[in-house]
């Protein structure tokens, strides 16, 4: 069972930056942020491999958001810069093993997933 723990979400003034962090258990193949507003389905933000560090972004967030490891803390962050208020949402960390390429995106996939942190965007 692998245990995740996310950190670093808070109120942010739109255009203002915030860090998250989550420290796994142990490392696995694949780490992922996810997101959910209220009334929205949770929806995927961006994702890692441990292995090689390959990184993958939605749309909505490429060129302002940044997925990143530290391999020897086994802990991954969300560097998330230019924020609005779209991005206000409790931020889900998840983490996967043998998952393919196009599979990063689906939260199904995921085997385990962290408690969430609240981000809130105010304008």
């Amino acid at each position: 069972q692998v245990e995740l723990a996310e950190s670093g979400g808070g109120l942010v003034q739109a255009g203002g930056s915030l860090r998250l962090s989550c420290a796994a258990s142990e490392r696995i193949d694949a780490m992922a942020w996810f997101r959910q507003a209220p009334g929205k389905e949770r929806e995927f933000v961006a994702a890692i491999r441990w292995r090689g560090g390959s990184t993958y972004y939605a749309d909505s967030v490429k060129g302002r958001f940044t997925i990143s490891r530290d391999n020897p803390k086994n802990t991954v962050f969300l560097q998330m810069n230019s924020l609005k208020p779209d991005d206000t949402a409790v931020y889900y960390c998840a983490a996967g093993n043998r998952l393919i390429q196009s599979s990063l995106g689906s939260a199904s996939q995921y085997n385990y997933w962290g408690q969430g942190t609240q981000v809130t965007v105010s304008s």
